[in-house]
């Protein structure tokens, strides 16, 4: 695995970091905080290898490629009950990934939500979840978006440099 000793830079220069982005979206509002992040992360770390894929597209063992993980979702009312992931991050945690072992991969998770739920933004929670019972290692708190993500550029900035920091700390990226 790389170890990135300062903000943008390699600890072997012949290796970039590889983040591996997991996202469901529906209406567009998660791919646009991946898209923000992944810009923000471009400009800040030009040298990182950055992948994206829709849950729907991505087979279990695709959790485990890259030296990072991040999943991102929106947070759903499937099957009439609040608080749950999209439908399409569920089928992949929760059915076809549901035995992965993460094996203490670095990870970290965005979830997306509007506070007029009671259970505003849970995909967050949903995905720490099963990030830690799948023995992941959070790197990080996890970012809730609260409402529209448009005008919240600046959240997103500020969680990709302390997800920076987080990986300058951890000797897994």
């Amino acid at each position: 695995m790389n170890a990135i000793s300062t903000v943008g830079s390699v600890a072997n220069p012949s290796e970039r970091p590889r983040l591996h982005i997991v996202f469901a979206s529906t209406s567009g509002h998660t791919e646009y905080v991946v898209d923000t992040l992944i810009n923000t992360l471009n400009l800040l770390v030009p040298d990182w290898e950055i992948e994206k894929s829709m849950a729907e597209r991505t087979h279990p063992q695709d959790l485990l490629r890259g030296d990072l993980l991040l999943l991102a979702s929106s947070t759903w009312n499937t099957w009439s009950v609040e608080g749950q992931l999209n439908p399409h991050m569920w089928e992949l945690l929760q059915k076809e990934a549901k035995e992965l072992d993460l094996a203490g991969k670095p990870s970290a998770c965005v979830g997306l939500g509007d506070h007029r739920y009671f259970y505003t933004a849970r995909a967050a929670d949903r995905l720490q979840q099963y990030i830690e019972t799948h023995r992941g290692r959070l790197i990080l708190p996890t970012l809730k978006i609260v409402d529209e993500p448009y005008g919240q550029e600046d959240v997103v900035g500020d969680w990709a440099k302390q997800l920076l920091l987080a990986t300058t700390r951890t000797s897994g990226v």
